[in-house]
């Protein structure tokens, strides 16, 4: 590819320039002016992989045929090679076409490039000007795609420019470049060994590396003291060694200058700025930590006082443990249970459900409440006084005392008491209920009753079948040993008739 450039740009300069020309993302077309015929304008098209122009739209007349005059070769020749194709324009009027023979001279012609791997504008500077000259010589101040081989300078003062730059494979390639290219960009020669401009003996390459200069402050890259010649940076920047380059100062390694925690340090040329941290969004001009609501239970975060915190559905709260869990709640005596859907259960008057902390399930009507246990009926919860709360309990102190470990009651002038700051009631969560329901009980106690009666009916029989019930311990020496032996059904059948036998036996 660089050959081929090497080539294009060498052989371009010997040809006719341009008078005029645009480029489009596919396409750039020129205007050549020189007397010549259809064929030698077609050759000349053709030797730089171009064609006479075949169409052109409004678009590109508006570009190309202001304040033109003359008459201009285009198109295809006719089939009978005899006559060809051009068209005259007077100064931006209509263009009028005309069929005339090959022959003839006019005053030039147009030709179409393929616009291929096409260069984007450069960015100019607060006050610097770009001026992009395409490889067949025309100056395109209104194009915004450029061919490969296009130079482009940008400059502030007309004395000495910027920067260089030149369209390689859709990149713009900053002077010096290859020293076979254009003599790498430079002003006065290019030293191919180190790939950089040279200036004669006396003189110093300008600080935009392609230009030379016998006044030792333009070397700097920044700006000189004139009375000594020196250079010096702009801030944010420390002059290089080699007494004319600056280099970037990196405020984020040399300085601790982002001191909030979620933030972090970004250098920029010239300047260093603070951002947030991963997880942090920048809200109202500070980083605001929102990692918590990522974990939310309930995906539900809001925020509160700058800070944000997870939130949680209806009949829960947020976890005193986990911040970013949910329990369920209750504040009255009485709340609906969070139950698991099943209609067998539910149609037997049973269901799978769950309560908070400090309540106990009840069923009403086929519906599961959440009823809060009363743990000061329970036990002696607390040394001298509790209240009951809903889902908990709190202790308190008579007269005189101090509440310790949250449920016990310490007189300040005992021996070894050690006066502490007043304790807070807290609230614990309930370990015990505070009754067990009535029909709990009765289903105990005809459970107990029922098996107590099998019980007697079970003894009844066999009392019948074997008249009276010895034990074989009160015969003195005559002991049966009896073994546990794992029995199939038809084992149990045997065994049941040879026991019968020997009772009928025992009964002669």
């Amino acid at each position: 590819m660089i050959a081929f450039l090497l080539l294009l740009l060498c052989g371009l300069q010997g040809t006719v320039l341009a008078l005029r020309g645009y480029c489009t993302a596919s396409q750039c077309y020129a205007i050549f002016l020189g007397a010549t015929n259809f064929k030698g304008a077609q050759n000349k098209c053709q030797d730089f992989n171009g064609n006479l122009l075949l169409f052109l739209d409004v678009e590109e007349q508006g570009h190309l045929l202001t304040d033109l005059r003359g008459s201009f070769w285009y198109g295809s020749p006719e089939a009978n090679v005899q006559n060809c194709t051009s068209f005259s324009v007077w100064e931006g009027e209509n263009v009028t076409t005309h069929t005339i023979p090959c022959g003839n001279q006019l005053d030039g012609y147009f030709c179409q490039y393929p616009n291929a791997d096409p260069c984007g504008a450069i960015p100019g500077g607060a006050d610097a000007q770009v001026m992009y000259t395409a490889p067949m010589g025309f100056v395109m101040n209104t194009s915004r795609h450029f061919p490969v081989g296009t130079l482009a300078l940008a400059q502030k003062t007309p004395r000495y420019p910027d920067a260089k730059y030149l369209c390689f494979e859709s990149s713009w390639l900053k002077a010096p470049w290859n020293c076979e290219v254009l003599d790498g960009g430079c002003e006065q020669s290019c030293n191919s060994t180190s790939g950089t401009c040279a200036c004669p003996h006396g003189v110093y390459l300008h600080a935009n590396l392609i230009s030379c200069s016998d006044d030792p402050c333009d070397r700097c890259a920044h700006k000189c003291h004139r009375p000594t010649r020196a250079c010096d940076c702009h801030a944010g920047y420390e002059l290089d060694p080699d007494g004319k380059s600056c280099v970037d100062v990196d405020e984020c390694e040399e300085m601790d200058v982002c001191v909030d925690e979620s933030e972090e340090c970004v250098n920029i040329p010239g300047h260093f700025k603070c951002t947030c941290r991963d997880g942090f969004d920048l809200e109202e001009g500070k980083c605001v930590d929102v990692r918590i609501c990522a974990k939310c239970e309930h995906m539900k975060c809001v925020k509160s006082n700058g800070v944000y915190a997870c939130e949680c559905g209806e009949g829960f709260k947020v976890s005193p443990q986990d911040p970013t869990k949910c329990v369920m709640y209750c504040d009255q005596q009485d709340c609906l249970a969070n139950c698991i859907s099943n209609p067998d259960l539910e149609e037997r008057d049973m269901h799978q459900c769950f309560c908070p902390d400090g309540y106990i399930n009840d069923i009403r009507n086929k519906t599961a409440y959440c009823t809060d246990i009363n743990e000061c009926e329970i036990q002696a919860q607390c040394e001298h006084n509790c209240e009951n709360l809903f889902g908990s309990f709190v202790c308190s102190c008579n007269e005189g005392y101090e509440l310790f470990d949250e449920y016990m009651c310490v007189h300040p002038d005992e021996p070894d008491w050690t006066p502490s700051e007043p304790a807070k009631p807290d609230l614990r969560p309930a370990t015990l209920p505070s009754y067990v329901k009535a029909g709990s009980i009765l289903g105990i106690i005809v459970f107990v009753l029922l098996c107590l009666v099998l019980l007697y009916f079970l003894i009844r029989n066999l009392a019948k079948r074997c008249g009276s019930l010895e034990l074989a311990s009160l015969k003195g020496p005559d002991m049966d040993i009896f073994y546990l032996q794992q029995v199939t059904t038809e084992t149990y059948k045997r065994l049941s008739f040879d026991k019968q036998s020997r009772c009928d036996s025992q009964r002669l």
